[in-house]
């Protein structure tokens, strides 16, 4: 594992599970990623850092969805190719590929 993404502390998976299901919860139907981004839950996510990259990283296996600003703001990258832009399954796959390229854990710890 990236020594630079390994789970710290800062954030467990319980942690990070009531997190996205208070997003997923409060966000409602917006199809403004800039929007869902704004949102509380999402933004706690974001600020506990590079800790949180595998947890969302694994949610985007299990569900894709629009994680892509989050991981963004953690990262400072974007795998996404621009024909893919707009995609979610695509763009989950890009983000998927990519840390599994940098070493992230990214099997599910259950």
């Amino acid at each position: 594992m990236s020594k630079e993404f390994e789970n710290t502390d800062d954030l467990s998976l319980e942690d990070f599970r009531l997190l996205a299901e208070a997003w997923r919860a409060g966000r409602g139907r917006s199809s403004s990623a800039k929007r869902m981004a704004q949102h509380p839950a999402y933004r706690e996510i974001v600020s506990m850092g590079q800790s949180a990259v595998p947890f969302i990283i694994r949610e985007l296996k299990r569900q894709p969805d629009h994680w892509f600003v989050a991981l963004h703001a953690i990262t400072g990258i974007d795998p996404v190719s621009e024909p893919d832009r707009g995609n979610i399954a695509a763009m989950a796959r890009a983000w998927i590929e990519w840390a599994e390229q940098t070493g992230i854990d990214i099997h599910d710890a259950e």
